[in-house]
Order: structure tokens, then sequence, then C-alpha cells
């Protein structure tokens, strides 16, 4: 039987879609979980000083792949082992980072998807002004230490001025900190919300959605799976398909190929998910121009 390791600093719960995702990829190459294949489950469940210990303990057993989940879960692969193929789902330059020599051929152990969320904050704000023409001024949560949320910001601080916007930040990193992020949104009267990457974001996603409800703010997300979830709306990758893309190249490793041979792989669906129900909910018409462009329509 076949063996990978997962290596994700969040929680187990909250997380079930991107192992969904992955366990479809592997079955694409063959691998089906608990038939010819065994995923060995590494979760920080939100204590992200674990994950060096973890990182060691994946590569104490021996497993052949590890399948890391960002980037701090990725650096910490890479400084416990050298050689076991490690297959990365990145939301940053993985080349810029360091993890790779380049995208077409990494040259090292490691290999994966690079999905770059991060860059569309600019087009989020875009997005956020043609559906509230009428709002002025937008909040974004981010995480103070997450390494894509500086350039996500300069980004939507650049798009911001560029059409007479103003953004104001919120940072967060615990679920405490995420409930005083929208009572102190709700005390400036900001018009909108946009929520940039991060597992703490996409674990605790339930959890901000309700509160995006309850203080009645038009909120951004960057996965769809916020709007399955009752959020207002959402445009970035599939991140079901990102990590289905990394299943397929731990596959491929199991199948003999080498991470050094493997090309960094970039996603290609980029989608628009707008929740009806919730625009209703906050008395919102939906401007057609948006509805006709949109790839899913929640009703």
């Amino acid at each position: 039987m076949a063996v990978i390791g997962f290596l994700r600093d969040a929680k187990a719960a909250g997380s079930g879609f991107l192992v969904d995702g992955l366990r479809k990829g592997l079955a694409e190459t063959g691998f089906v979980e608990g038939h010819n294949l065994t995923i060995e489950y590494a979760w920080t469940e939100g204590q992200s000083a674990r994950l060096s210990t973890l990182a060691t303990e994946l590569v104490r057993r021996r497993v052949p792949v590890i399948v890391s989940s960002a980037i701090n879960a990725t650096e910490a692969a890479k400084v416990a082992t050298s050689t076991i193929p490690i297959v990365f789902a990145v939301n940053n330059d993985p080349v810029a980072s360091g993890l790779v020599a380049s995208l077409n051929r990494p040259g090292g152990n490691l290999t994966g998807v690079s999905y770059l969320s991060s860059e569309l904050g600019a087009k989020r704000v875009g997005l956020m002004h043609q559906i509230l023409p009428k709002v002025t001024d937008f909040g974004v949560l981010a995480h103070p230490t997450y390494p894509t949320s500086a350039p996500y910001i300069r980004d939507a601080e650049a798009a911001a001025r560029s059409l007479g916007l103003r953004i104001e930040v919120f940072n967060a990193s615990n679920e405490i900190e995420i409930d005083s992020a929208f009572a102190a949104l709700s005390t400036r009267k900001l018009g909108g919300l946009l929520v940039a990457n991060h597992t703490l974001f996409t674990t605790s996603r339930k959890h901000i959605v309700a509160l995006a409800a309850r203080y009645a703010v038009p909120t951004m997300y960057a996965q769809e799976e916020f709007a399955d979830d009752g959020g207002f709306v959402s445009y970035g990758p599939d991140l079901s398909d990102v990590y289905r893309q990394a299943g397929v190249c731990a596959g491929r490793i199991l199948q003999g190929e080498k991470p050094a041979d493997l090309p960094v792989l970039q996603p290609v669906k980029f989608e628009l998910v707008i929740n009806m129900k919730t625009a209703k909910a906050l008395g919102l018409d939906m401007p057609s121009g948006v509805l006709a462009i949109a790839d899913k329509v929640i009703e």
C-alpha cells in the first residue's frame, strides 16, 4: 500500500473540501485511499508551533511523499528533509520564496501548485466597486504575519486609490481577533469587506460568514466555499481543483517520477460566485453586468 503525508497548519474541521480535492487527484493516477493508499494526516489544529514537530514525524515515518499546504507547512517540510519529495500547494511565488529554482524545472525535492490568490486584491476591489458603486470605504481582513498579506493589501490599496476609494486594514490571527475586527468594522461604518486568503479564515469560514450576516456587511471572500456556506460573494481560484492538481502530482511521484522534473502548476480556474439569498438579506440589487459574468449564482 502506498503512503503519503499531508501537512497543514489548520484544523481538520473545515478542511474537508481540500482533502476531497487531493483524493480526487490521487485517484486520477490510480491511488485510492483505503484501497491501495494510506494518507498520514498531520494537522496543527491551530497551533502553528507544532509544524516543525509534525514535519519531522512524517520524515521519521519515511513516507514516500509529503503534500504540504501553504508556505509555512512547506518551509517546515523543506527543513525536515532534503530527500523525500514534497508537493506543495502555496499562495505565493515559489521561486521568489526559494522553494524551487524555476517553475519549469524545480530542480530539487519540491514541486507542486502555486495559486497566487494574493495577486487578486486589485481585481476583487474592482468587482466590489461594480457591485457596490455607492460605497467609498472598504475594509480588508488579513492575517498580520502571512507572507502574502502585505502584497495583497498593497494591490488592493493601489486599486482603491485609482477608483477614488479608501481601504482600512483589520488584522486577525485568531477567532477572538476576527470578532474584534468585525466589531471595529461596524463601528467605523465601512460599507464592505474583503477577506484575504489564510488557512485561519478558510477553516473559520462559517464563523466569519455568520459575523458578516450579524453586522450586515457585504463581504467578498477568496474561495467559493464561503459563498456556499452563505457568504455574499467570492472570487478566486478553485482551491478544490488546486488540491486535485497537487494530488495528481503526488500520484505521479508515487509512480516513479521525480519532483525535480515536474513543472510547478498554476490554476486555470478562477470563479466568481454570488449568493443571491444573502444579497437579498442585505437588501442589495446585484448589477446585471456582474450577474452576467458570474460563474455560479446561488439562488
